[in-house]
């Protein structure tokens, strides 16, 4: 099978998102053969260059989406007249109210439809401004297609122009008429970035039209290239989303003028929207993205929960020897940054020292960026003043029972030490996605207590205490009630490190994207042609198959025959149970119980 994997930002660069699991899904697959099409967030991603490639991937192309360079093409009358009505049409799906009518409300929230009946004046009106959206996109993809690309055109000043038309014109909504000419120009710059996928050469019968199926790493931009190849050759898309693109721009940016951040939000809404109605599986890291990616219009039949797996090596030595190094030490570990809230923590720390006063706290990380030093500075003056000076003694850490470290040193030389050198480990945050941390601690078989947010209770099941963010004191009480109670931190550890080796694991992870691609190749076969040394199709290269609408399992399916090309892999399919999320169970034959 011959897959094409979607990047931005990440893999195959050394530094970027969601680079570590992607490379471990290439290696945990190597009967597969991988196109990597990589975009680049900054020059500096580009100049550190890739990790170690596999010999499954069989070639790597990239894009820019931070260089600015001119590409040189120039456009006639009738394709600048064409660019401009493409455009246009964009423009005005971003400023058109959708799905509620000018006012703000909706024709069932304002009485005019019936409860428990279907809006079907705001459904119409959204349906009408997708199918304008994608209209637009797809035209402005053959343009810049036919063209060699549309950088210059997406600068322009036409583009600028359209966009103020849009914002000018009756219906839109009110960010975009308050939009002025810096507003304007910063949209423009945006957009063409977002857009610069489509001036791409990837979309020719050697690139992504030679590949079975596009499997996007995120939504977004990233998805974008997955889009066209399927409009273009109809190849099928698989999206996965450990953090929901959508919800990333809309905690982006918050002191951004409200016509720019209306705007903005509008496109990735439109992309998001028609990215999920394109693809055949979509693939949430958790619920809580699921329900992101439900509310933006995804279709709950393609929605297929995939945890990230995670390499439990490293904390299998500290999870198979429970035993702490002192039962009344915390540990926390990750990013020191505002949204993982260290100063509740140190707070509740303040009440468990009133009821625990042999218990010291291990804050393990390094701060994130140029906010985050500034933020772990405030929090080691916060504890300087919860904690003054106190008498040396054996549970203490010099002279404060709040010490700030980092891994890499010789009492902690990892993450795995960090964990097992604790009684119990704490997640304070008030922002969360999947708690990647929190399952490191599990694959160590320590007990947790943490806050309710993101992932949290779905990551940890019934293996941990949760309480609600922001609340010092409730903290505090859990991580007491643990610190007294041996025996149960240590049935709530053994059942987290035997949940997290079930789950989150990379083989789970690898076996369900496997059963994926092989399902969504058996319900719409790519038909490629494998040609001989003399450039000839080769006869029987690729075996015929047969193509079953809907499930395979339904017995009202017909057979439709499929001659040609279709796909080849060395890997044999077997038969699951029909509860396995990965794939439906095959019958013993392509036609058995079809009429």
């Amino acid at each position: 099978m011959r897959i094409g994997l979607l990047t931005e930002g990440g893999y195959p660069y050394v530094s970027g998102e969601a680079g570590l699991w992607c490379d471990r899904l290439v290696r945990g697959l190597e009967q597969h053969e991988f196109d990597v099409y990589a975009l680049s967030r900054s020059e500096r991603q580009e100049a550190e260059g890739w990790t170690p490639l596999p010999p499954q991937v069989s070639g790597v192309r990239t894009g820019s989406l931070w260089d600015t360079d001119d590409d040189g093409v120039g456009h006639g009358r009738r394709a600048r007249r064409r660019f401009a009505e493409c455009y246009g049409e964009l423009a005005a799906a971003l400023c058109t109210t959708a799905p509620e009518d000018p006012s703000g409300t909706s024709a069932k929230a304002s009485g005019r439809a019936p409860e428990g009946e279907p809006d079907t004046v705001s459904e119409g009106r959204s349906a009408l401004v997708a199918d304008r959206f994608a209209n637009a996109l797809y035209g402005l993809a053959e343009l810049a297609r036919d063209k060699g690309g549309l950088p210059a055109a997406l600068r322009s000043e036409t583009a600028v122009r359209a966009l103020e038309r849009a914002c000018r014109a009756p219906g839109a909504h009110r960010s975009a008429r308050e939009a002025r000419v810096p507003d304007l120009l910063a949209v423009a710059a945006r957009l063409e970035r977002a857009l610069r996928p489509l001036s791409l050469d990837w979309y020719e019968d050697d690139g992504l039209g030679a590949v079975d199926l596009c499997h996007a790493t995120s939504g977004g931009t990233a998805a974008l290239p997955g889009l066209l190849a399927r409009h273009f050759y109809d190849v099928p898309l698989l999206v996965t989303e450990y953090g929901v693109r959508l919800r990333t721009h809309y905690l982006t940016e918050p002191d951004a003028p409200p016509a720019i951040r209306a705007l903005l939000a509008a496109f990735h809404g439109r992309l998001a929207a028609e990215t999920y109605r394109c693809a055949a599986v979509i693939t949430p890291g958790n619920l809580h993205a699921r329900r992101w990616q439900e509310r933006c219009g995804a279709d709950r039949a393609k929605l297929r929960t995939v945890y990230p797996g995670m390499d439990a090596t490293p904390f299998a030595e500290t999870g198979e020897s429970p035993e702490c190094a002192d039962p009344h030490t915390l540990v926390w570990v990750g990013g020191v940054e505002p949204t993982k809230d260290l100063v509740s923590l140190l707070h509740a720390f303040a009440e468990i020292r009133k009821a625990e006063p042999g218990a010291r706290l291990r804050i393990v990380g390094a701060p994130t960026g140029l906010e985050g030093a500034a933020y772990l500075a405030h929090c080691k003056g916060l504890a300087s003043q919860l904690f003054p000076d106190e008498a040396d003694g054996p549970h203490a850490v010099g002279r404060n029972p709040v010490s700030f470290e980092e891994t890499g040193g010789p009492e902690l030389p990892s993450r795995a030490e960090a964990y097992g050198a604790a009684a119990l480990v704490v997640l304070s945050s008030v922002v969360e996605g999947f708690p990647y941390g929190l399952v490191e601690a599990m694959l160590c078989g320590r007990a947790t207590v943490s806050t309710d947010v993101g992932a949290v209770v779905e990551a940890i099941g019934g293996t941990g205490l949760v309480v609600p963010p922001r609340n010092p004191r409730a903290l505090a009480e859990a991580c007491v009630a643990l610190l007294r109670d041996p025996e149960r931190r240590a049935r709530l550890g053994a059942a987290a490190r035997a949940r997290a080796l079930e789950l989150f694991t990379v083989e789970q992870n690898v076996a369900a994207f496997h059963g994926i691609y092989l399902e969504m190749l058996s319900r719409a076969p790519a038909r490629r042609v494998i040609l001989g040394d003399n450039g000839e199709p080769l006869p029987f290269a690729v075996p015929a198959e047969a193509h079953v609408p809907g499930r395979w399992t339904d017995s009202t399916a017909r057979v439709v025959a499929r001659g040609g090309p279709g796909w080849a892999t060395d890997a044999p399919v077997r038969a699951t149970s029909p509860a396995s999320p990965a794939f439906p169970a095959f019958p013993a034959s392509a036609t058995e119980g079809a009429r």
